[in-house]
């Protein structure tokens, strides 16, 4: 159920990048579903193997509808990937913005109205 609910908050976050940059929400919404589910998919597929390794014994008896500290981490670990993505994304998309000369061609038809 809180995954859910952080995928919900982490596309309606990545929206919000698309709608302040011109961008399609939808396409940066569901790239920050991938980020958390890959993140997720990941790191339980990483621990089912180092407990395979380390303890195959523990795997008959693994419960995935509880709260434990692994999945927390787990969850703080996705959220801090979705994030640092955030950030790569909207420090790409503010220099796209810089890069665009529409300021600069209005002005030019401007000056030569006066």
């Amino acid at each position: 159920m809180l995954s859910i609910l952080i995928l919900i908050g982490a596309y309606r976050y990545y929206a919000q990048l698309a709608e302040r940059f011109g961008k399609t929400k939808w396409h940066l919404g569901l790239l920050a579903i991938g980020i958390y589910l890959g993140t997720q998919i990941i790191l339980g597929v990483g621990y089912g193997v180092y407990k395979g390794i380390t303890d195959p014994a523990t795997l008959e008896n693994v419960n995935y509808t509880g709260y434990s500290i692994i999945n927390i981490i787990s969850w703080l670990i996705s959220i801090a990937a979705v994030w640092g993505i955030y950030q790569l994304l909207e420090k790409k998309f503010k220099r796209e913005n810089l890069q665009k000369p529409l300021i600069e061609i209005d002005e030019i038809g401007g000056s030569s109205r006066k």
